[in-house]
């Protein structure tokens, strides 16, 4: 079915119609004739489609003479958002939809064989099926063999060929180009019997008396006898580069309901030769495999597989592919010397080279922060720098650092169609996609982020591929020959008919086998190849079998199918890395998430769930008590045993939190929320209230920043959810890391994630949440935060925090569990507080974070833990200079250390603030750096490269 998405857009619905009725006059006809297409409007259900003015739109495309190279017509516009140009005109009188057109202007383009068009709303949520039409005065038929097909004939067999024309015409037959028989009488029947001698690509054109032809093609292929042997045990599905040999590599194709294949490729011109038949395993026959010998290392080859029924495709498990749709797009900045994508080879295909040096790991065992401590930053790079790629993030560290977050999460870098996307529109899950960059400067990111103590994270798309997956092509519907096409019956991979209701593109089946080992493939890879510290599974509602693509309820209810895979798919990631971390995008039942977060709890394991608290905190933030409560923010109300929900007030997926305080903002007097500064202020309280609690958190780029541009906004500034998925301005670019109040929020977060850093209280799992508790606050709206650790004996063991999310100034009772002095940890204030009830003024906007008072760690200061400092600017060092930032190092000294212990170097520091530019005379690796001073010691990392 001709049936396209625009990245992931909206997790819609396809509800398809049956076959329609139509007219064109004339017919036949010719491309450049004008004709009408008439459609009666009984076959459009207004009512069902939920169509007003009769917004019927034609999506269409062509193919040409050979009924191939299909092209989308220009004016279609998106799947989701028709072009008006596509719109039909309906005449009530007739009651008929219609549309006049010249093929060759319509479509672009000349020698038009046949044309194809499908109905639908503007949206593309309702559609009729294909319709297919002829185009020309003359036209051919086969009989025999069919048109486009492909037919076995052993050699020296002979096969009759026949076909039909609508008008009297002479016959040329071709093989492989060379003319094998001709007729002069003109007929209107064509048959010959043709001795096959081997492979051989076969037209017959047919003349008629005005010279007007049309061609007709087919393909008859010689079976091949396959060489059954067991595969070497150093190769395995995919591409397999031996041990101790470079000259070598072992190609592994699974490929069931297939007779033979072929690898064709850069090392035998992309032909079909026996030489580089595939063998088949004895154990598992359905699994072809090849060694390629002769190979000269360094050298990067190209190839694809090619099947006896003329599926060419890349391998599933190519680390990286060359596509012929998006490579010309990559600049040479982002990718340099990115391969040329060897012409006239359609699809993607993969590369491979031998003898290549691994990437050299600055971070062998990174230390990962503790799952339950989680600040998690999510990032598209698309729309988070200009340049979109992994050296503009390299050089955003600092910023991510300077935060004090702990794990970055990236939107999936998969390779994913086109080169602006959100990512879910995945074609290769093990292949990382060229659009940010190479997996050298990809792995050079992770590295970096573990040298600043942050994790890195992969959002996967295992639901859905695309069609332009070797998975889904390998066995597929292709009517037209263009490549894309409904998976088929017997695809191992996918199935046939959705089994939930949020599905897009070609659904999995996560019951096969075929699919399990591919999704546990693509796990150790990102796991083993580029270090990354875990994944976030998207859409894990999409795991079951036991629903329907029109049954919403099912797919939101307890399935008992979806608990037992992807407890399946948590033993196979932890078998690869026990430490990694594992997140589900569910939203689903309790009772459900709760059989993954409390899932090997007693191994230190489990699964953490994503608790969107969107809804509650921008009623808050928006000043609006209704639904403002968000006390599910606490783990323990999940039924989770640890504290396994991610909590978050925006991710990608959700209306940014600024954009509606500045559009829906509630006003009190000259108390506007609307006020972009005053909706600023109301966002320090958002995290205040937020990383406070104890728990793993999230937040959504640039949220720190007060970023207010809608979810929905398209490139012209409009508001639309058809542009949802399209990119949106980018906050670095607008200023809004240097704007005052702006940044005023990016440091009130960085000092709240810092508190949590320091104070052991805030990983306690005893601590209580009161949002809008209207029976101690009948106006609503007031935050009141208890965290307590009893076993805390000396430091800081509760934290009592306030807000106040009305209009309006408010007394608040802070109801302290004990009198004492408690200090504010924002302005290191301190208070003796002698009543527990005594209220506190806070106005509008306003919160405070209080902890009990010790009189320890210099009167509770802030920056008591960084009273001594050490930086090692610009790290990794280069130009051999390192320059080393301190601070509050009274009678300081700084010692070098090489990773085994070895004292390199020492001296003394003359002041107590300042820069220290170092000369270095060491070779290339990491290195630590020791401060020593009255005040205590600081250690940091220095890499030489």
């Amino acid at each position: 079915m001709k049936k396209l998405y625009s990245g992931i857009l909206l997790l819609m619905i396809a509800i398809i119609s049956g076959q329609i009725s139509y007219t064109i006059t004339p017919n036949p006809f010719n491309e450049t004739d004008a004709v009408t297409l008439t459609i009666p409007g009984s076959q459009i259900d207004e009512s069902a489609w939920g169509i007003s003015n009769n917004a019927v739109y034609i999506w269409s495309w062509s193919l040409d003479t050979n009924y191939q190279n299909s092209q989308d017509c220009p004016t279609n516009g998106s799947w989701n958002n028709s072009n008006e140009l596509n719109k039909l005109s309906y005449n009530a009188t007739a009651d008929t939809y219609s549309l006049s057109f010249t093929p060759t202007t319509f479509y672009g383009r000349t020698g038009i064989g046949r044309l194809g068009f499908l109905l639908k709303d503007k949206t593309g949520a309702h559609q009729t099926t294909d319709v297919l039409v002829n185009v020309g005065i003359l036209n051919i038929s086969m009989t025999n063999p069919a048109a486009n097909s492909l037919t076995s004939v052993p050699s020296g067999n002979s096969i009759n060929i026949s076909a039909t024309t609508n008008v009297n015409a002479t016959f040329q037959l071709k093989a492989n180009g060379s003319v094998i028989n001709t007729t002069s009488t003109p007929s209107t029947s064509y048959s010959y019997s043709y001795t096959v001698t081997g492979d051989a690509n076969m037209e017959l054109i047919a003349t008629d008396a005005n010279s007007n032809t049309k061609n007709a093609t087919f393909i008859l292929q010689v079976p091949r006898n396959v060489v059954s042997e067991a595969i070497p045990s150093w190769i395995r599905q995919g591409i397999n580069y031996h041990p101790t040999d470079q000259t070598k590599v072992g190609l592994a194709l699974y490929a069931p309901f297939k007779n033979f294949v072929h690898v064709i490729g850069s090392f035998n011109n992309w032909t079909v030769n026996d030489t580089y038949l595939m063998k088949r395993d004895t154990t598992n026959p359905d699994l072809y495999w090849i060694e390629l010998t002769g190979l000269t290392p360094q050298q990067l080859y190209t190839f694809q597989y090619r099947t006896n029924d003329l599926r060419k495709v890349a391998d599933p498990y190519s680390p990286q592919i060359l596509s012929s749709y998006d490579d010309q797009w990559i600049t040479s900045s982002t990718y340099p010397n990115l391969p040329v994508f060897p012409a006239g080879q359609g699809f993607e295909v993969s590369m491979f080279k031998t003898g290549q040096t691994p990437y050299n790991w600055q971070v062998a065992n990174f230390q990962r922060p503790s799952k339950e401590n989680l600040v998690v930053y999510e990032l598209l790079l698309r729309d988070f720098t200009q340049e979109k790629n992994w050296q503009s993030l390299i050089n955003k560290i600092n910023y991510l650092k300077g935060l004090n977050i702990n794990a970055v999460e990236l939107m999936p870098i998969m390779e994913f169609e086109g080169n602006l996307s959100w990512g879910y529109n995945t074609s290769f899950h093990y292949a990382l996609d060229k659009a940010y960059g190479t997996p050298e400067k990809f792995k050079e990111f992770v590295d970096l982020c573990h040298q600043n103590g942050i994790a890195v994270i992969l959002d996967v798309a295992f639901n859905h591929a695309t069609g332009r997956s070797p998975l889904v092509r390998l066995w597929n519907v292709d009517p037209d020959g263009d490549g894309y096409g409904d998976v088929a019956s017997n695809n191992p991979y996918f199935n046939t008919v959705p089994k939930h209701s949020y599905n897009v593109f070609n659904d999995f089946n996560h019951t096969s086998t075929s699919t399990r080992y591919y999704v546990e493939r693509c796990l150790q890879q990102w796991l083993t190849e580029y270090h990354i510290d875990g994944f976030r599974w998207d859409l894990t509602k999409g795991f079951t079998q036991s629903c329907s693509e029109n049954d919403e309820t099912c797919t939101n209810s307890y399935q008992q199918d979806r608990v037992d895979i992807l407890k399946y798919y948590a033993d196979r990631q932890w078998a690869i890395d026990p430490n990694s971390y594992m997140i589900f995008e569910h939203l689903g039942t309790d009772a459900e998430e709760q059989q993954w977060a409390n899932y090997r709890i007693a191994e230190g394991k489990g699964v953490l769930l994503w608790n969107k608290q969107t809804d509650p905190y921008n009623q808050n933030t928006m000043g609006y008590k209704e639904n403002s409560n968000y006390d599910r923010m606490n783990h323990s109300l999940h039924g989770f045993t640890n504290m396994s929900a991610v909590g978050y007030g925006e991710s990608h997926d959700e209306e940014r939190l600024m954009f509606k305080n500045l559009s829906y903002g509630a006003i009190n007097g000259s108390y506007d929320v609307k006020n972009l500064n005053t909706a600023l202020d109301r966002m320090k309280a958002f995290g205040a209230t937020f990383f406070t609690i104890p728990g793993p958190k999230m937040i959504w780029q640039f949220g720190e920043l007060g970023y207010e541009f809608s979810i929905n906004r398209c490139s012209d500034g409009s508001i639309n959810s058809g542009c949802r998925t399209d990119e949106k301005p980018i906050a670095f670019n607008l200023g809004y890391d240097t704007d005052v109040n702006r940044k005023a929020v990016y440091d009130t977060w960085a000092k709240i994630i810092n508190f949590r850093n320091l104070y052991p209280v805030f990983k306690s799992k005893t601590y209580s949440v009161e949002s809008n508790n209207l029976t101690n606050d009948p106006n609503g709206l007031i935050t009141r935060i208890y965290v307590y650790d009893n076993t805390i004996t000396n430091g800081v063991k509760n934290i009592v925090v306030l807000a106040n999310y009305t209009t309006a100034a408010q007394n608040v009772v802070p109801y302290f569990p004990y009198t004492g002095q408690w200090q504010n940890l924002m302005d290191t204030t301190v208070s003796n507080v002698t009543s527990t009830t005594a209220t506190i003024t806070l106005q509008p906007g306003e919160f405070r974070i209080f902890g009990n008072y010790t009189g320890s760690l210099s009167t509770f200061d802030e920056n008591a833990a960084f009273k001594l400092s050490l930086q090692v600017a610009d790290n990794p060092v280069k130009n051999n200079m390192a320059k080393l930032i301190y601070h509050k190092a009274k009678n300081g000294e700084i010692r070098i250390y090489d990773m085994s212990g070895k004292m390199l170097d020492s001296f003394k520091l003359k002041n107590e603030d300042g820069t220290y530019e170092l000369k270095i005379n060491y070779p290339p690796g990491t290195y630590l750096v020791h401060l020593t001073s009255d005040s205590g010691i600081a250690i940091q990392k220095m890499i030489i490269k």
